[in-house]
């Protein structure tokens, strides 16, 4: 069990009398190949060849899943990320020399992260530390910047594991965003120039950050008479952008998936047919511990994933303890929103799962083709805030239970994937995933208290450092402000940020010039572009 990464000899390849033979058309581990000199080095020519050729398709299902060291690779994905479930067969020295070099960067010279010729050439430019600076959170678009962190430059994705048409897409987006912030800040639209060139916090309009309490009554609601006299806040130019140009994407999403993978998505919609519901439910046994998980192979076509048939042999984790662990987590979330006195209703909390529920099976998609992992948060904000007005916090608990919802099944979804391609039988999968989960729910609170009480001014400043920043509970506080108290005033037809709403109409149009082109003039490959990542 494991995967392993080895290079295609001849040797490794021949298969002998006594060995399994797969379909030659279709799986890579076939008698057809003869050890011939030409043939010392197999290129690859698709993504069948790098999951089955790269990760070794073999199996011994006498060994034992059970063990220490399974626990503590399923725990460490669930906690830690999945770079615990990677084991390569790559030398240890390449990761001892990280281990070292990392230490200069993080701790002993910090400037590593961020290196800058043009904002080192003239420091009190402010226009060069906008356009080259970016070792600090919110400092600037870091063009031509030198990194020699790999944490940095991996940016959260490891590009080494991105398809490249992807990562074509992404550089697209990438240089489109910068034109795009410059534009909106040296134009002044939106009254960017009296306003940080890149943040995530509500201000007034003379750039001073604004005090979101004291339009808030004591139930933390939006009160009419001390919004008026505040006045409405301002977002940072380049954030509308990004609200603008993410909800671009995410309506892309929608369409470009049903024109260009329609028929690879007609599986994730098959358990809502009418017939398969009621297999699941006459299946279904409330002695869910007694399920054998048995599999009949023959329910599965002979051309599928060479991976996914060796995990046959191994009983399932049957849905029922899906549903099980559903049906628990949805008591728990109920007794927390009335406990709490979050002023989101049941039903709220019902809309926010059913619009999960949706959002996976688009996003999940994506994000299996591209590695990249899509953010809805500005979407669901939006849902919530137009069903819950004048409510903040139900918007925050709207987003708790719809946004991370799909957030947590992509990265489940991914530790599964893991799991296959080690060969860990499914039911120590998923035995590992929960204990993981729930330590890692333990361990996130005491980290995350601890990070809030020693670096809480980092936290709270507009620009942040390079080790820390504030970014993300920013702008989830500001939009909960925006979307959960003030869509109306601010989004609504006729408002000041009224193209941002507008986005998901236009949104939904833009992947079809791209799909006609190539259906039509196929040699123009526009089938190499997705729109949604580019946006």
């Amino acid at each position: 069990m494991g995967i392993e990464q080895h290079v295609l000899h001849t040797e490794e390849d021949v298969t002998t009398p006594d060995e399994k033979v797969f379909d030659s058309k279709h799986d890579v581990e076939s008698a057809e190949f003869k050890e011939t000199e030409s043939e010392e080095f197999k290129v690859l020519e698709n993504e069948r060849d790098i999951a089955t050729r790269v990760i070794s398709v073999a199996d011994d299902p006498s060994l034992n899943p059970w063990t220490i060291r399974a626990f503590v690779i399923g725990i460490g994905l669930s906690a830690f990320g999945g770079v615990l479930g990677k084991r390569v067969s790559f030398p240890l020295a390449p990761f001892h020399l990280i281990f070292i070099w990392e230490l200069f960067p993080e701790w002993m010279f910090p400037l590593l992260t961020g290196f800058s010729i043009f904002c080192l050439a003239d420091q009190s430019n402010q226009d060069f530390t906008r356009i080259f600076g970016g070792s600090n959170g919110n400092e600037g678009l870091g063009l031509l910047s030198l990194c020699f962190d790999w944490q940095y430059i991996s940016g959260g994705y490891n590009p080494m594991a991105i398809p490249l048409r992807a990562q074509c897409s992404n550089f697209i987006g990438y240089i489109l965003c910068m034109v795009v912030f410059l534009a909106v800040y040296y134009k002044d639209i939106w009254q960017a120039r009296s306003l940080p060139f890149l943040s995530q916090e509500f201000f007034y309009a003379n750039g001073t950050v604004y005090q979101q309490l004291r339009i808030l009554n004591d139930k933390f609601e939006v009160d009419p008479e001390l919004l008026q006299k505040e006045g409405l806040p301002f977002y940072a130019g380049s954030w509308v952008v990004y609200l603008l140009t993410t909800n671009l994407g995410l309506a892309a999403t929608f369409s470009h998936l049903l024109l260009w993978n329609r028929e690879d998505m007609k599986n994730a919609w098959a358990w809502m047919a009418p017939s398969a519901l009621k297999r699941t439910l006459s299946n279904f046994d409330i002695r869910f511990w007694r399920d054998d998980g048995k599999r009949d192979q023959a329910d599965f076509a002979e051309d599928i994933d060479p991976h996914y048939r060796e995990m046959l042999k191994y009983p399932d984790a049957p849905n029922s303890w899906f549903i099980v662990c559903l049906i628990i987590s949805i008591l728990m979330a109920l007794v927390i929103i009335y406990k709490t006195n979050s002023t989101l209703p049941w039903w709220g909390f019902v809309v926010a799962v059913l619009l999960a529920v949706l959002s996976i099976l688009f996003f999940g998609t994506l994000y299996a083709i591209t590695g990249l992992q899509f953010i809805i948060q500005p979407f669901v904000q939006m849902i919530g805030g137009f069903i819950h007005p004048g409510k903040p916090m139900a918007n925050m608990y709207f987003v708790l239970f719809s946004y991370n919802s799909v957030n947590q099944a992509l990265l489940l979804c991914r530790d599964l994937k893991i799991a296959q391609y080690t060969k860990l039988p499914p039911r120590a999968a998923f035995t590992a995933q929960i204990i993981g989960t729930l330590f890692g729910a333990v361990l996130n609170y005491i980290l995350m208290n601890s990070i809030i009480d020693n670096q809480r001014p980092i936290l709270l400043s507009v620009e942040g450092t390079n080790i820390w920043s504030g970014q993300q509970p920013q702008q989830y506080n500001s939009q909960a402000i925006a979307w959960g108290g003030l869509s109306h005033q601010l989004f609504a037809v006729g408002q000041r940020y009224q193209f941002v709403a507008w986005a998901y109409v236009i949104g939904f149009f833009v992947p079809v010039p791209f799909w006609l082109a190539h259906r039509y003039f196929p040699k123009l490959r526009a089938d190499y572009l997705y729109t949604p990542v580019i946006w």
